[in-house]
């Protein structure tokens, strides 16, 4: 392990090494054309530099921000001699500490790198494509104020089928960011059991399109909703109604029936292997657990046995068009 340290530019002011590195390893030994490697973005981007204890230069990489509160991590690259040695995981860790006031962070990612940015927690949220003929991929952390300060002690945080740990929330704040970071990371499954749809935890722009891309990515792709009361989602309109409409074979919604038994702790399961656990109803308190199969099963089961006596709701059917 080669101990770095890392410094912070803005583009005037960044020394030739920045170029120099980013010149050897994009230009010369990857073959990304000139013409693509440098552009408008260095100019509003933060620039960062790590060096060796002997000052050697080691590793470069920028992020900018856009107006949607998300960073975007790029340009990362590591010089051949100093690669293996635990640089790119000390300046990686290092931008996402410097970048954890943003709401999300994202960046593009070359497909035999998607493990190097697992084990900082970020996961895949696209199909491959080409970039100057280098195949890629959109990788993304939804919950970088939560993983900063975890990411020392942890392998793959917050990986679904990976991360094993579990991660103790206290706050809204905290649940909302892991309840979006499961739900995106679902390919197929998503069941959401709780009393109602309350509007601060699920009535906001970036959970709906998590739910709308989950429910687009595939035909079987599907969730369901089961909830206790469904008076507040027709008294004020809900961003998850208006999705349910457009999309009413993959987004199904239940009212539960009291007389059957019932979960009194409400759960969302993302696949065969997430879980958000609250402790009750009332408080953003409880656990979640991204690999966790055995107790996804037996609260999946549970999840069934409601969903199979449920009852539709009258009232979104009677809503007007």
């Amino acid at each position: 392990m080669t101990r770095v340290r890392i410094r912070k530019y803005s583009w005037p002011l960044a020394p030739g090494h920045i170029r120099d590195i980013r010149q050897r390893v994009f230009v010369e030994e990857q073959k990304v054309p000139p013409e693509l490697e440098w552009d408008d973005t260095d100019d509003i981007a933060d620039h960062y530099l790590a060096v060796t204890d002997n000052n050697e230069p080691a590793a470069v990489a920028r992020v900018f921000s856009t107006l949607d509160e998300t960073a975007h991590i790029g340009r990362m690259a590591v010089l051949p001699e100093f690669r293996g040695l635990g640089v790119g995981d000390a300046l990686l860790k290092h931008l996402i500490s410097d970048a954890a006031g943003f709401g999300e962070l994202k960046l593009s990612a070359q497909e035999h790198a998607i493990p190097f940015y697992q084990r900082s927690g970020f996961h895949v949220c696209s199909d491959l494509y080409d970039d100057a003929g280098i195949p890629h991929v959109d990788m993304r952390c939804l919950s970088p104020d939560i993983l900063a300060p975890e990411l020392p002690r942890r392998q793959c945080p917050m990986i679904l089928g990976k991360d094993r740990d579990a991660w103790l929330f206290e706050s809204e704040g905290d649940m909302i960011s892991l309840l979006d970071s499961m739900t995106g990371q679902a390919t197929q499954r998503l069941w959401l059991y709780d009393r109602m749809l309350d509007h601060d935890t699920y009535n906001r722009y970036r959970f709906r399109e998590l739910l709308s891309a989950l429910a687009r990515r595939h035909r079987l792709s599907e969730v369901r909703l089961l909830i206790h009361d469904d008076k507040p989602l027709i008294k004020r309109r809900h961003q998850i109604v208006e999705l349910m409409r457009r999309l009413p074979s993959r987004i199904e919604l239940k009212l539960v029936n009291d007389d059957y038994p019932v979960e009194d702790r409400p759960f969302l399961l993302a696949d065969r292997e997430g879980v958000v656990y609250r402790h009750n109803f009332h408080k953003p308190e409880g656990f979640a657990n991204f690999a966790d199969d055995g107790r996804v099963r037996l609260l999946g089961e549970s999840f069934q046995r409601m969903w199979d006596v449920g009852r539709s709701s009258l009232e979104l059917r009677e809503l007007p068009l």
